[in-house]
Parts: C-alpha cells; structure tokens; sequence
C-alpha cells in the first residue's frame, strides 16, 4: 500500500482517499463513469465526490470489513490509469 501513498493517496479512517482535478465538468463526469464501470467489473463501489465542477474525490473501502482490503488497492490502481489515460 506505500505506493499508493506514494501516489497521492491518503489513508484516514481506515480508508483510501484521493482528489483528482481534471480539465472541465464533462471530462470529470466521464472519469466517474469509467470509475462506475470499472467498479461494478469488481463488484466493489467506492464513494465519489464531484465537487467544484471538475474536481473528483474518491474514498475506497470495503464496507463488510470496516478497513482497507486488497479490493480497495486494487481498484485504487486502476482508478489511477484511467485518470492517466485521460491526460
């Protein structure tokens, strides 16, 4: 999990939290869709926050197990490619 907080991931609470800025509303609201996509993929739904038009926050945890799971580093990594696909 250090490379995820190397990453610009930060853990609070038993939680993965990261904010993402991208460039306008329409390319926030799309990055959370791709995010939903790969999220149902793995049956695992993080929490979203879209906020300031273009801004994303996302906080993972698995709610069953009240902390951080594999599940939550996983899809962690690929929330960051799709972010980096979109640049």
């Amino acid at each position: 999990m250090n490379i995820l907080l190397d990453q610009g991931w930060s853990e609070i609470d038993s939680k993965l939290i990261k904010n993402y800025v991208l460039t306008n509303f329409v390319e926030a609201i799309n990055f959370i869709n791709l995010i939903a996509e790969a999220a149902e993929n793995m049956d695992h739904h993080p929490d979203l926050k879209l906020y300031k038009y273009k801004n994303v926050r996302i906080t993972l945890t698995t709610h069953s197990s009240r902390r951080i799971t594999n599940k939550d580093i996983i899809l962690a990594k690929q929330v960051d490619e799709i972010y980096e696909s979109m640049k």
